[in-house]
């Protein structure tokens, strides 16, 4: 049952990123993450008043996960405004690789042959990757929009690590409820205060206006996380495959980018697409 959550999770986060690419266009970042947090604060407020406020022990580790995903979130967004989705999607493909690596440092999960060739095709795509970035004028060396991309997919990748710990039984075993409620009330809070910053600097940064894509994203995320967490809440369910399963989102974000947005290189991106998809079915083989 958890990997059908998984595959759930995974189309929804898809839609997540078309409906955020189209409100990042021509728009300020921090009035679009401000809205999705404080919509994802709303939608997930009945869950904070039937879990109740528990305790500091455990309201400090949500806390932590509020901070590491709000983090994640700005650098990601930042990248998805000024990159083409059909990059942005196969390198956040790569974030699977490295909660497997995390898993086998924290969570003692091992790497057998399958796994290993995955993560060996999946640094070959990051590679293939680079070289079609550079065919656009983006030097994944040089580019700060890259540097927020691969600061976003680190983030991302400790997040999901940081996910089991919170909620399997084996390790705090928190319950899903509390965690939505308590993480998305934290991160509403943190960006009303980045809000109220950009308030008084506004003449520096871009204007904002509103799109019909907005209220999508909290929508979309908030049902993908939803079926994240109750799939990484079953006993049995894997970090690594999870998390793998829900990249599969990257198909969905680079048909937008092919189909409607029209961005360049779709030949060349689609081989790096296909290259980073094998690194993934890799690692599923060899985690079942």
């Amino acid at each position: 049952m958890w990997w059908i959550l998984a595959f759930v999770s995974a189309a929804l986060l898809g839609g997540y990123d078309v409906s955020k690419k189209l409100s990042l266009r021509g728009n300020a970042v921090i009035p679009v993450l401000f809205l999705n947090t404080l919509l994802c604060a709303l939608l997930f407020s009945p869950f904070l008043f039937r879990s109740g406020w528990g305790s500091w022990e455990i309201q400090r580790w949500i806390l932590l996960k509020s901070m590491l995903v709000l983090s994640s979130w700005l650098a990601g967004y930042y990248a998805m405004k000024h990159l083409p989705i059909t990059l942005v999607g196969p390198v956040n493909a790569t974030r699977p690789v490295l909660v497997l690596v995390g898993a086998v440092l924290l969570f003692g999960e091992r790497l057998n042959l399958l796994q290993s060739l995955g993560v060996a095709t999946a640094v070959l795509a990051y590679f293939l990757l680079r070289r079609t970035g550079r065919s656009e004028g983006i030097d994944f060396r040089h580019n700060k929009w890259i540097a927020c991309l691969i600061v976003a997919v680190l983030l991302g990748a400790a997040s999901g690590l940081y996910d089991k710990y919170l909620l399997s039984p084996h390790y705090l075993g928190l319950d899903r409820g509390l965690v939505l409620g308590w993480y998305s009330f934290y991160q509403a809070a943190m960006m009303g205060i980045l809000m109220l910053v950009r308030l008084s600097h506004r003449h520096n940064d871009t204007p904002f206006h509103w799109h019909w894509s907005l209220p999508l994203i909290s929508i979309f995320l908030c049902s993908a996380d939803y079926a994240y967490l109750q799939a990484l809440s079953q006993p049995d369910a894997l970090i690594s495959v999870v998390s793998m399963i829900r990249r599969g989102s990257v198909l969905v974000s680079f048909l937008a980018g092919a189909l409607f947005l029209k961005e360049k290189n779709i030949r060349a991106k689609s081989l790096d697409l296909l290259m980073m998809l094998l690194s993934m079915v890799l690692l599923y083989l060899g985690s079942r």
